[in-house]
């Protein structure tokens, strides 16, 4: 009995070990989210050379340098403090929003490139003389990565190397379902992949027509939104401009109503972003 009963004990105590160490925690799959889609915003936006640990220390600069000078405008600390949280944020927003930018255009391109691509497979061509082809006739943001994928592949000859070498440069969901029927088709064949493309190009112009719709009704309401945000520390900006002002939230009561009103703005801002925000397709196929 006394056997059983260690045994039993030794087996519990390696169940905690193993769910505490061996299994990856929550919060380092949720923070391995996050930088992945850092990352892919960074690409999306045009910014090379600069991973998501670049981005912070210069969110984090930037929040400083708007410290530094709010405080020599209003001689308040707490208020320089609130437009330092504020700013430090602005090149995560910008990166971002040019992201977002830079999807809706490659929406509007994406039915065009695999109308291209299943032109020339239905041609003859090699897939990847036909990926490639995009380098030269392809829609203008398509051309320099399917033309550094004809380079890669001229190169060294291995078009799985290479297509992960174009994924990763066009970080894009619609990308990786092309990529990765091109990759299948080129390992167990098939002369299906006309059809799938020419399929694939339908749905991705319906997409595209209804997305650009609802953008386009719901951007005016979020806009708004954004201004009723600001429009509450663009005040306070001009009010600590008189000394006294500025003065009295240094007290325990104004700290107190500068942290109540940020709190608000972020919960408001937060909540509006997530009722307005259209689904996103996500990169499943990494």
């Amino acid at each position: 009995m006394g056997t059983v009963l260690g045994l039993s004990l030794g087996a519990g105590l390696f169940l905690v070990w193993w769910s505490t160490w061996v299994v990856e925690p929550r919060s380092a799959r949720a923070a391995s989210r996050w930088s992945s889609r850092l990352s892919d915003d960074l690409v999306q936006s045009g910014v090379r050379g600069v991973g998501p640990g670049g981005l912070l220390w210069t969110a984090a600069g930037t929040g400083l340098m708007a410290m530094v000078v709010t405080w020599a405008m209003t001689g308040s600390a707490v208020i320089a403090a609130c437009f330092a949280v504020l700013a430090a944020r602005a090149p995560v927003a910008l990166v971002r929003a040019r992201s977002r930018s830079r999807r809706a255009m490659m929406r509007e391109v994406w039915p065009e490139a695999v109308d291209h691509l299943a032109s020339g497979i239905r041609a003859g061509m090699a897939l990847p003389e036909a990926l490639s082809q995009l380098g030269e006739r392809g829609p203008e943001p398509l051309r320099a990565p399917c033309a550094a994928f004809g380079r890669d592949y001229r190169a060294s000859g291995r078009f799985g190397d290479c297509l992960d070498a174009l994924k990763e440069r066009l970080a894009d969901p619609v990308a990786d379902r092309i990529v990765e029927a091109l990759r299948l088709t080129r390992e167990v064949g098939g002369s299906d992949v006309g059809s799938l493309l020419r399929t694939l190009s339908e749905l991705l112009r319906e997409d595209s027509r209804t997305r650009g719709e609802l953008e386009a009704r719901q951007s005016w309401t979020v806009n708004a939104a954004r201004l009723a945000s600001a429009a509450p520390w663009v005040v306070l900006l001009v009010l600590s401009m008189q000394p006294q002002n500025a003065a009295a939230y240094d007290s325990a009561r104004g700290v107190t109503v500068l942290v109540a009103g940020g709190a608000a703005t972020i919960v408001a801002y937060r909540l509006m972003m997530r009722i307005g925000r259209l689904p996103q397709e996500q990169r499943v196929m990494r």
